[in-house]
């Protein structure tokens, strides 16, 4: 659970200084690039996106942690008025 409360001020830390992605399209688009570092997949994230999500990150060797929260929590968490399902960390 720690590890679980590290990524959500690692979110907050990264959304104040604008290094965050939102959106599944973004993400793959960058971890295609090699320019994500890490990334955050909601609880509730639809399993094909997740499938694809993870299969990039294996091949950039790029850290890939899902959260316990949903899509709409996640949301919140980055101050959206939408639900979130993936975020990328850029470098």
């Amino acid at each position: 659970m720690a590890k679980d409360a590290d990524v959500v001020v690692e979110l907050k830390k990264s959304l104040a200084s604008n290094k965050l992605v939102l959106g599944t399209e973004e993400t793959v688009k960058l971890l295609r690039k090699g320019k994500v570092q890490k990334v955050i997949l909601a609880s509730n994230c639809d399993p094909q996106v997740r499938g694809d999500i993870q299969k990039y990150c294996g091949i950039g060797s790029v850290e890939c942690v899902e959260l316990p929260q949903t899509n709409e929590e996640l949301g919140v968490l980055c101050k959206k008025p939408f639900a979130i399902s993936v975020v990328g960390f850029t470098a």
